[in-house]
């Protein structure tokens, strides 16, 4: 059928009829190559429409006049895209090719060295097995925490079931003041000493404007003056 129906030319309504019965006919292949992938945490559907997919490429990729069989080509399409798919869709953060490779190595190095020597292998033993630094084992250690990612509702036993998102940190309001402080300083040192006296009497010593014409010697209404004029230059000079 692949013969028939690479011989036939692209606009012949047969040729799309017999592409069908060549997908149809592989379809237990791709399934086949799909269970080979169950129980990795993907539903079984997923990976047979992946599988699917990719039987359908190979099928229109295929060139039956080199004389090879079709599932010597199929197959290693097939898997590759299985391959690929669980290397760029299950991960529920995305991390680098590199450290998921990795990650998938130290995985099969520790069920290998644990059967060998009958106890969990330390990070030097796998990096020796793997022939590899240490810092690589490290990270594929680190990697192996962004397959799967606990639920932000998921009951916590060390804390008596509360939920993961009430124990989870908010971000400290105090850095914005941070980012506020070092962008006043250059600001206040343009100006005038007195306005700066002022605004320290007011702001931080808690002072009443009335109280502040006093210690400095002029009126009420200059000392509401300056303070609406310092904090304009200041308010200017903030980022919007």
């Amino acid at each position: 059928m692949l013969r028939r129906h690479a011989a036939l030319s692209c606009d012949d309504p047969d040729r799309t009829r017999l592409r069908t019965r060549i997908i149809e006919g592989n379809l237990p292949l791709a399934s086949r190559l799909a269970r080979r992938y169950t129980g990795r945490g993907e539903p079984y559907d997923d990976l047979a429409q992946v599988a699917a997919l990719a039987l359908v490429r190979a099928v229109d990729g295929f060139d039956a006049r080199r004389g090879t069989k079709f599932s010597s080509y199929a197959v290693p399409t097939i898997v590759g895209a299985l391959r690929r798919h669980f290397r760029d869709t299950t991960w529920a953060m995305r991390v680098p090719r590199r450290a998921q490779e990795l990650n998938s190595m130290v995985r099969a190095a520790t069920t290998e060295l644990t059967q060998r020597q009958d106890h969990h292998p330390t990070i030097v033993e796998l990096a020796d097995h793997l022939d590899v630094s240490v810092n690589d084992v490290l990270i594929a250690l680190a990697a192996s925490q962004a397959y799967r990612l606990m639920s932000l509702n998921a009951p916590q036993q060390k804390a008596n079931d509360t939920e993961a998102m009430e124990l989870t940190g908010a971000v400290d309001p105090g850095y914005a003041g941070v980012d506020d402080h070092l962008t006043l300083l250059p600001l206040l040192a343009k100006l005038p000493p007195r306005e700066r006296q002022i605004l320290a009497m007011r702001f931080y010593r808690h002072m009443t404007q009335a109280r502040i014409a006093t210690e400095v010697g002029i009126s009420q209404m200059h000392v509401s003056r300056l303070l609406r004029r310092s904090l304009a230059q200041l308010r200017a000079g903030m980022p919007s």
